[in-house]
């Protein structure tokens, strides 16, 4: 294949119809993630806009947050006020052509509005409608709100996060709402991979707090495996040592002898025959069961020297081994660079504007920015056209409240 034809392949999600009815982060990463693989994603907002756009304390050019610049470039906004009949009309339109509906409503809220799934499955049979919750549709938690903080504590993560006897830890990053955005991308593509062959959608129910549950497979074998409730590691892990950050002269790093071969490499590379020869090391499972001790010995040996020098001969030993970063370095390492991880955004109120890069990369058809973060209802002329809403019509929905008070009043 040559490299122009290559180029002029479309991204495997080009034409796939995407309503992102969602807000804040788990909803709204999910669609991103589907539109930066090609899908047109049109994002319903409230008339007073995703919450997002305002949520960061640091000062902007424009209105909207860096958090809302970074999970909603390649879509297209449109503002619907779905308390509104006007705006519930438009909705439906646009859901009789959709492939896959996104929301994040609280439980029950969408069948309110008569925008549940039962309502639009029955104008669109092949509609893969989203919902994306703190706990799910059902159940005794189902009508809780739900956030990150809250589906990490009643999953167990926080339970697992930190040190033994410390305070109660939160995973640094929010691994309930972007863990339940992937798991919802993984039942959208399946339903709609499904529809296509059978002509029927279905419904996909995604909970921050199943998906955190997910993660832990580690913890919970070690439960049901032995019965002993899992606790704080700190950075060790449960099935191996050593494998967790260790001290060196001048700070910590990161390093895993996870198998007997890689066992003896590191012995030998200490000079310490000892650690070989010491019955309490002999094995896997010795390691974990004394691993306080192996660590404290370890870190005598790691002591007499930089975290550098241990890196840099750890690694040509083929042990593995990796410096603590921050996400200043982390971005602007060598490796972060070469693997895109931060791109800029040309942003018509904001200019350049980072953002993270593509964490998967399709060497086939590479994902680009096609749009920028839209602004608030920036394209409600365009998308309504593209249903066959002129002009004519467009004015009387405006002057009905579809789209708000604001567009309501530049109508008039």
């Amino acid at each position: 294949m040559t490299a122009s034809t290559e180029s002029a392949r479309p991204l495997p999600l080009k034409g796939v119809r995407v309503l992102d009815i969602s807000q804040v982060m788990a909803g709204p990463y999910a669609c991103m993630l589907l539109a930066d693989l090609g899908a047109d994603v049109v994002k319903i907002e409230p008339p007073e806009g995703d919450q997002t756009r305002g949520a960061m304390g640091f000062k902007m050019k424009g209105p909207d947050s860096m958090g809302f610049l970074n999970m909603n470039r390649n879509k297209r906004s449109v503002t619907l006020d779905l308390k509104s009949e006007a705006g519930k009309h438009v909705l439906l339109r646009m859901a009789k052509e959709a492939d896959i509906l996104i929301e994040n409503y609280r439980p029950g809220a969408m069948k309110r509005l008569g925008m549940d799934y039962e309502t639009l499955s029955a104008i669109n049979p092949a509609l893969v409608y989203v919902s994306i919750s703190g706990f799910g549709q059902s159940g005794p938690w189902s009508e809780r709100p739900g956030f990150d903080l809250m589906a990490q504590a009643m999953s167990g993560v926080m339970s697992v996060t930190g040190y033994a006897d410390g305070p109660p830890v939160k995973a640094g990053v929010p691994v309930a709402d972007i863990g339940c955005a992937l798991f919802a991308v993984y039942g959208a593509l399946s339903a709609y991979i499904g529809a296509k062959a059978s002509g029927r959608g279905q419904y996909v129910d995604a909970s921050l707090f199943d998906s955190a549950l997910a993660f832990s497979v580690w913890d919970t074998c070690e439960y049901w495996g032995t019965g002993r409730e899992p606790t704080p590691l700190g950075t060790s892990n449960r099935m191996s040592a050593p494998y967790q950050a260790v001290k060196a002269s001048d700070g910590y790093f990161v390093m895993g002898a996870t198998n007997q071969k890689l066992w003896t490499k590191l012995c030998t590379l200490l000079e310490r025959p000892d650690l070989l020869a010491e019955e309490r090391f002999g094995s896997v499972a010795l390691r974990l069961a004394n691993r306080e001790e192996l660590i404290d010995s370890l870190e005598r040996s790691f002591a007499q020297d930089t975290t550098e020098h241990w890196i840099d001969r750890m690694l040509a030993a083929g042990i593995p081994a990796g410096p603590i970063l921050t996400y200043p370095q982390a971005f602007n390492s060598e490796h972060g660079k070469h693997r895109k991880m931060r791109i800029e955004i040309e942003h018509p109120n904001e200019g350049s504007v980072p953002n993270i890069g593509f964490a998967v990369k399709l060497l086939g058809t590479p994902q680009e920015v096609r749009h920028p973060p839209p602004l608030l209802g920036q394209h409600i002329d365009e998308v309504m056209a593209e249903y066959g809403i002129g002009a004519a019509e467009l004015r009387a929905l405006a002057d009905a409240g579809a789209f708000g008070e604001k567009r309501t009043k530049a109508s008039a």
